[in-house]
């Protein structure tokens, strides 16, 4: 049997019937700030999140910086990352982190081989052609 998520105590169900600002007081004070000051557009964007969801269409954004309430559980999202859009699924352990964190910026350095010219014995091979 797998354990049920909980969050400071509480139950996903019951997190999802509590207010914003309810909320905002089971968090860390940093983010508690942050939610307090961004609690109206925090709201409009879950309100958006329902019509869209309702029309069955994704939700693409660039609002990097909205902290994870428990109503946008469950909820796949499009963040933007500055090139494209990621799909993100929006799981219970994700509250209180901001959306930001899951649409990494920069891709980890894939090194390939040297390219013609690039070392001394391909630029040998490249010039007797």
């Amino acid at each position: 049997m797998a354990k049920e998520f909980t969050y400071r105590g509480q139950t996903i169900e019951q997190l999802k019937l509590l207010d914003t600002r309810e909320f905002a007081k089971l968090v860390k004070s940093r983010t508690r700030r942050t939610i307090m000051k961004q609690s109206s557009e925090i709201e409009k964007f879950v309100a958006k999140c329902v019509k869209v969801k309702a029309k069955n269409k994704q939700i693409k954004t660039h609002l990097r910086d909205i902290v994870v309430v428990p109503k946008l559980v469950d909820y796949t999202l499009l963040i933007h990352n500055g090139k494209t859009f990621l799909p993100i699924q929006i799981i219970p352990e994700m509250l209180g982190h901001r959306l930001g964190e899951f649409a990494l910026t920069r891709e980890k350095v894939k090194h390939g081989s040297a390219g013609i010219g690039a070392s001394k014995s391909s630029m040998a091979k490249a010039t007797k052609k």
